[in-house]
């Protein structure tokens, strides 16, 4: 039903210093800039081999202005949405429609590149808040002038996403939605007992979606927290960051057998971010 995370979704202040400190950050250009006139915003795009990752700002009324706006009066710049791809978009309505969740129809979306005269356009399928549970999140379909998936990076460069973090405080709602009714698949279910949650790692297009459950008694809430980015030389790719003045933590070994983690202290948009490399065993 749900093939891939299609792309993140990054609310900023000032489009042009979030892509120069991502750029740094990334050690790769931006692949799109542009705008939705009918949204109300303007973005950038940087593209990895397994996803893509957009900033976006405010650039008049509309919709998406005012996700942008929400996202920063409410929690400062940062993550504001998932959105997951289809490959078929109307067949994932009728599938969801058939679990008894209420949907409209499919919307479409226009974006133009300012550089290039580009355009590019793709349908959306909003979710119902029974699904979305608080986390701003859509499907897409491209249509037209779909950007391809980068498959060659420098060794100090990032090249694809390892896994985004969800917080939630309902694990077993989380599942029901996640693996059940979106098809996504579980890999792992455990219980953490040294700070008394739950762990699950979802897993589709070569991305992790870790969950990091801690129950109340509060209505169903899942929130995005953070990212971890792989790269394939860490310590070159740190000596790279420190030169460029991005504040880093040193290079350790991970709590995941075989790999090497670094945390990216600044320049982030308020997103916890860690890097990785996985070893060969």
């Amino acid at each position: 039903m749900i093939d891939r995370i299609d792309h993140l979704i990054v609310a900023v202040k000032d489009l042009e210093a979030a892509e120069n400190n991502y750029k740094k950050i990334f050690g790769n250009e931006p692949v799109w800039r542009g705008e939705h006139e009918s949204l109300g915003t303007k973005n950038s795009i940087f593209n990895f081999n397994n996803l893509y990752f957009e900033l976006l700002a405010a650039n008049g009324d509309g919709a998406g202005a005012s996700l942008v706006n929400s996202t920063i009066d409410e929690n400062g710049e940062g993550l504001a949405g998932m959105v997951f791809g289809s490959d078929n978009l109307e067949k994932t309505k009728e599938q969801l429609s058939l679990k008894g969740y209420k949907l409209s129809g499919l919307a479409l979306g226009e974006g133009l590149d300012e550089d290039a005269g580009k355009k590019r356009t793709w349908e959306s399928l909003f979710l119902p808040d029974e699904i979305t549970r608080g986390l701003f999140s859509f499907a897409i379909e491209h249509k037209t002038g779909k950007l391809d998936l980068l498959d060659r990076f420098q060794s100090d460069c990032v090249h694809k996403l390892d896994h985004v973090v969800i917080n939630t405080n309902d694990a077993d709602g989380f599942i029901k939605v996640y693996e059940k009714d979106l098809g996504i698949r579980l890999a792992l279910d455990q219980t953490v007992e040294k700070w008394g949650g739950r762990m699950l790692f979802f897993r589709l297009n070569q991305t992790t979606i870790e969950v990091i459950a801690r129950s109340d008694e509060a209505e169903s809430k899942d929130s995005l927290w953070g990212l971890a980015w792989d790269v394939e030389d860490l310590e070159a790719t740190h000596v790279r960051l420190t030169q460029l003045g991005i504040e880093t933590s040193p290079v350790k070994e991970g709590r995941k057998p075989n790999t090497l983690v670094s945390t990216i202290k600044s320049n982030t948009c308020n997103i916890p971010t860690l890097f990785i490399q996985h070893l060969a065993s």
